[in-house]
């Protein structure tokens, strides 16, 4: 970690831990630290074995309050400091703030431009080079998913595909570690007025969970399942970035063969030995591997949904 970089993400870090413990909020509770510490501490990434946390997304403010529950002493430490990914119309719109973010480990990502994308490349060489990845899998701010009243209550936004290729293309199993949170929505609530929007709101209850880390082969096994049962899911064509896109096919095959030498290899052989021929032969392939990517989407956001079924009482432990 250079020095701008040190500062950076030390001044933010003991910034977000002031805000968390000196009065401004009302209460933090944080449950299973320790699932997050031990991976951060553990030997297994030094031999290329990364992290990724994924959470829902609440408020402007989630990323990077919610880091104040780290021990102060990983704030110096680009290894126990996450990665993520950030629009660049939001934070990279001039060079002060690309600058900032750039040092606070934020990789600057293009919305619309799909999942074969630099930002995409990047954060699944830095996972395979055991660093970590925080990502927010919706995409966007989402303050319902926390309101029980309402029947989406633990209920997340369709996970973006670029999750599904992180994952895939990850060549050691990662420790998935699934993060709920609640009251931030209440401490950067969407849709007041300027000045502000801008501005953290007293007296907000907070609670940050991480679960017990999803076991590696329970994600293998379900995903062999769905292959083999055919139930994975279809994927769309939009000429923009999806099937449909010229340079599509092409990707698609590439991100396969690297997916195949993974820890995912055995259900992704599965999924394009069940089509015969090659791209020129039948084209789909591409669309096959494709559905495998929604496929392997869609079975982590349901880990992070059962588990913010669990912290709202939707579901018992």
């Amino acid at each position: 970690m250079g020095l701008l970089s040190k500062v950076t993400v030390s001044t933010v870090g003991l910034g977000s831990k002031a805000l968390l413990n000196l009065g401004f909020c009302s209460s933090v509770t944080v449950n299973g630290l320790e699932n997050l510490l031990k991976a951060l501490e553990d030997e297994e990434r030094d031999r290329g074995r990364g992290i990724v946390t994924m959470s829902n997304h609440i408020s402007t403010l989630d990323d990077p309050v919610v880091w104040g529950v780290l021990p102060a002493r990983f704030y110096r430490d680009s290894r126990r400091t996450r990665w993520t990914l950030g629009a660049a119309d939001i934070m990279f719109t001039n060079p002060v703030f690309s600058n900032f973010f750039r040092y606070g480990q934020v990789i600057e990502t293009f919305r619309g431009k799909g999942i074969f994308q630099p930002a995409i490349d990047d954060a699944i060489q830095k996972l395979n080079r055991g660093e970590w990845i925080h990502l927010f899998g919706e995409g966007k701010v989402n303050q319902d998913s926390n309101d029980i009243t309402k029947p989406n209550a633990g209920k997340l936004i369709r996970f973006k595909w670029g999750i599904g290729r992180i994952m895939m293309e990850a060549q050691r199993p990662p420790v998935i570690v699934p993060m709920w949170l609640t009251g931030f929505d209440k401490l950067m609530p969407e849709g007041r007025s300027f000045p502000y929007n801008y501005l953290p709101k007293p007296g907000a209850a907070l609670s940050v969970t991480f679960g017990e880390p999803v076991p590696a082969q329970a994600v293998q096994d379900t995903l062999a399942t769905l292959v083999q049962e055919k139930r994975i899911p279809e994927h769309p064509k939009s000429a923009s970035g999806g099937l449909a896109d010229p340079s599509r096919p092409e990707e698609e095959l590439r991100s396969a063969s690297v997916a195949g030498q993974g820890w995912l290899g055995t259900p992704v052989a599965q999924a394009m030995n069940s089509v015969t021929g090659t791209q020129t032969q039948n084209p789909q392939r591409a669309t096959e591997i494709a559905r495998v990517r929604s496929a392997v989407t869609a079975v982590i956001q349901r880990k992070v949904e059962d588990l913010g079924r669990r912290v709202l009482g939707l579901e018992k432990a």
